[in-house]
């Protein structure tokens, strides 16, 4: 048996290696004395590259066909120097190969949010996520920083890595394009080109690689951040504050008019009762011509009302509000802003009638 032994060690090797897995990086041929023979048959494929080590140390690098390896293993001769190793060479070889196809589909994300500076929001955290797609392009370089002595490195044991060394370099590239988080979502793709040529340089170095394609999927804000946006579009579809609020009291009045349920009723009994109050004060007003030639009798002081009959036709925010239909807010604005004449008295705002008709014929 030892000698059958003896014999298959002094054949030449025929070196070859396919797999139908589609997460295998790199495989070491499985050679269990590792010595192989000088002259042995190399045959890689297409979608494969060879990677000689002879001695611990990367020797030539085979693309596909069939390639002659040159090794001090010589068949006979070897073992018979092999005397004192107990007939162990020590010229020792591997053949790794490495699969240079296309991985697709790998997906990548933030663990946690990235912090940026913008010119929006100023320091901003963001959340992203995608895919991409990526190839070995340095052999040498990914054997020794990324599979090491390993007989069979799968995708699944760089994804880890591959991941936290992209979202920081896509950390890097963000920041350094300098686009605002507004825009970010609108340029997906071209954000995704852009960082190709920051990304790239960063990996090939340190691990071998190439990113054919790198997919930024979605940036996502904070909810405080999202509803400070959702307020600024608002405002934009507003456009200027003035009309908006001129349309609104002009709507509440329109439905004030046409009795539209129970603020539409409340608005109009509060419109009878600031015209009336203008009709029973005016000189030769109804009370006047009831009772013509009769003086009125003269009031208690106690019984004098609080305030002058010329106060009568003042209103507070909160009517205006209520006859118009609108927020009382919205008045408030629109006094503070000018655009609705009236006057403080001590620290409430009092507004006339005819004031309100100049603000909406305005």
């Amino acid at each position: 048996m030892a000698i059958i032994d003896f014999l298959k060690k002094q054949f030449i090797d025929i070196i070859e290696w396919t797999d139908d897995s589609r997460d295998t990086l790199s495989y070491r041929f499985p050679d269990e004395d590792k010595e192989i023979k000088n002259g042995a048959q190399l045959i890689v494929r297409e979608s494969q590259v060879a990677q000689f080590v002879y001695l611990g140390e990367f020797g030539d690098t085979f693309g596909p066909g069939k390639h002659t390896l040159t090794t001090d293993n010589i068949p006979i001769l070897t073992n018979l120097k092999s005397w004192k190793y107990a007939l162990e060479s020590p010229f020792k070889a591997d053949v790794y190969y490495v699969v240079t196809r296309l991985f697709t589909g790998n997906k990548w994300g933030t663990a946690n949010p990235v912090m940026m500076r913008d010119a929006d929001f100023g320091i901003v955290r963001l959340r992203a996520y995608g895919t991409y797609d990526f190839r070995v392009v340095d052999v040498p370089r990914f054997l020794k920083e990324v599979a090491g002595t390993d007989d069979h490195f799968r995708l699944d044991e760089f994804n880890d890595t591959m991941r936290s060394r992209i979202v920081s370099v896509f950390t890097d590239a963000l920041a350094t394009a300098r686009i605002p988080a507004l825009d970010v979502a609108s340029r997906y793709g071209e954000l995704g080109e852009a960082l190709l040529p920051l990304i790239n340089p960063a990996i090939t170095a340190k691990y071998g690689l190439e990113m054919t394609t790198f997919v930024l999927e979605n940036v996502s804000v904070p909810p405080e951040v999202e509803a400070a946006i959702d307020k600024r579009s608002s405002m934009a579809a507003v456009g200027n504050l003035n009309d908006y609020v001129k349309y609104q009291m002009g709507q509440g009045m329109a439905s004030g008019s046409g009795g539209g349920g129970i603020g539409g009723a409340g608005a109009e009994l509060a419109m009878g009762m600031a015209l009336a109050q203008q009709m029973m004060n005016q000189p030769g007003g109804i009370l006047a011509q009831a009772n013509p030639g009769v003086a009125a009798p003269a009031t208690p002081a106690a019984a004098a009302p609080a305030a002058p009959a010329a106060t009568l036709d003042l209103m507070t925010p909160q009517q205006v509000a209520q006859l118009l239909g609108v927020g009382e807010s919205d008045v408030l604005a629109s006094l503070e802003a000018g655009d609705l004449k009236g006057r403080r008295i001590g620290t409430q705002w009092r507004v006339t009638r005819a004031a309100v008709d100049a603000f909406l014929a305005g």
